[in-house]
């Protein structure tokens, strides 16, 4: 079972889901990246400041992720994949994954417009059904962070039209995945920290082992 495979870290501060055995495909088949997915959400934590700060097309969360992702060579991918009727040939490209290695798609969803989990799970569908992806990942918000974006006073900016967990469970209980596995973790306040690491790229949150500076656990 999931919550049997996580480390107790990651029980403790994320909301954990998963189907068609997704956990155990990961830690089976692909070690590695079950190793830098359990290090990523280990070592991550929510500075307060990042909940006030304003605008900006990416998070400093995704951009976080991201970059220690790509540290451990995870890349974004658009799939060229394309349609064949009677010899005519329709290309038909896959939107971008955030993040992708060895048959593992990984999309981080903070605050975008619901829909673009319509999006990541038909990506997900069709490259499972193409064999290129063997198991799907969603990070996102936890119900959880809307009271604190509340008090905050940034209640209408992470509104209930925006991606979190309430949005996407229906989804994928509706089929919206498909046959493909999927794990989704849903950050929650208790990754909420006073210490910022400030502007530099993913050395100043985590360390090598993936552990967060300058925050206890």
């Amino acid at each position: 079972m999931l919550h049997d495979r996580l480390p107790a870290f990651v029980r403790d501060h994320y909301d954990c889901h998963e189907w068609r055995h997704a956990s155990a495909i990961l830690a089976g088949d692909f070690p590695s990246e079950w190793a830098d997915l359990m290090d990523v959400l280990s070592g991550l934590r929510l500075p307060m400041s990042w909940l006030t700060a304003q605008g900006g097309n990416k998070s400093r969360l995704s951009g976080h992720i991201d970059s220690f992702l790509t540290a451990r060579g995870w890349v974004e991918k658009q799939f060229q994949t394309a349609i064949e009727v009677d010899g005519a040939r329709l290309d038909s490209p896959t939107h971008k994954i955030d993040c992708f290695k060895n048959g593992v798609a990984l999309e981080i969803e903070w605050n975008n417009k619901d829909p673009f989990f319509d999006r990541d799970l038909n990506n997900f569908r069709l490259l499972f059904d193409l064999r290129a992806v063997s198991v799907g990942i969603i990070i996102t918000r936890s119900d959880a962070l809307q009271d604190v974006f509340n008090d905050l006073g940034r209640g209408t900016s992470y509104g209930p039209s925006t991606t979190h967990l309430a949005k996407l469970l229906p989804r994928i209980e509706g089929g919206g995945g498909a046959g493909c596995p999927l794990l989704v973790f849903g950050i929650t306040p208790a990754l909420i920290t006073d210490h910022d690491p400030g502007p530099a790229p993913e050395a100043d949150l985590f360390t090598e082992s993936g552990q967060a500076q300058g925050s206890g656990a």
